[in-house]
């Protein structure tokens, strides 16, 4: 068994949509990123990766390659798991955790997860969502961050 553990941060402005597990989220503002800046897959393809030694999302699919401008992140999460599936593991667990003041998350988790259903079965994905009481970049709405950890099987 392997345990993996990924994190993501992208800023947030006007005029930028907001893109979580897969899930188009209303918001005045969204996420400021080369890919559609899915904080929520990135920091599980991270912990997928991570858990494999199979590198990090940014090796894989590196910011500075035009090829993945506007790129949507379901695509990076059917890669990682190609990948760990390829070096012969399985998803055991998914816990994730997305931090972000505003707006208020809990009547999307269902639909992240009916997203992400088609690739990561419900039975194996939790995802919960917190503030930071107002505290920080996120706390002042000015980002978003996302945690995961992953339990992976040979």
């Amino acid at each position: 068994m392997r345990i993996g553990f990924g994190y993501d941060v992208h800023r947030l402005e006007e005029g930028h949509d907001l893109i979580l597990g897969g899930v188009d989220v209303p918001f005045e503002k969204g996420t400021v990123a080369h890919s559609d800046g899915d904080v929520l897959i990135h920091a599980i393809c991270d912990a997928l990766l991570g858990a494999a030694n199979l590198g990090d999302i940014g090796y894989h699919f590196p910011d500075t390659d035009p090829v993945n401008r506007n790129l949507d992140s379901t695509q990076i999460l059917r890669y990682s798991l190609k990948l760990i599936h390829d070096a012969g593991y399985r998803v055991i667990n998914v816990d994730t955790t997305i931090c972000l003041q505003k707006p208020k998350l809990a009547g999307y988790i269902e639909e992240m997860k009916k997203s992400l259903g088609q690739w990561l079965p419900s039975e194996v994905l939790s995802i919960k969502a917190t503030t930071t009481e107002k505290m920080g970049f996120v706390g002042e709405g000015l980002g978003i961050s996302a945690y995961a950890a992953v339990l992976l099987d040979r």
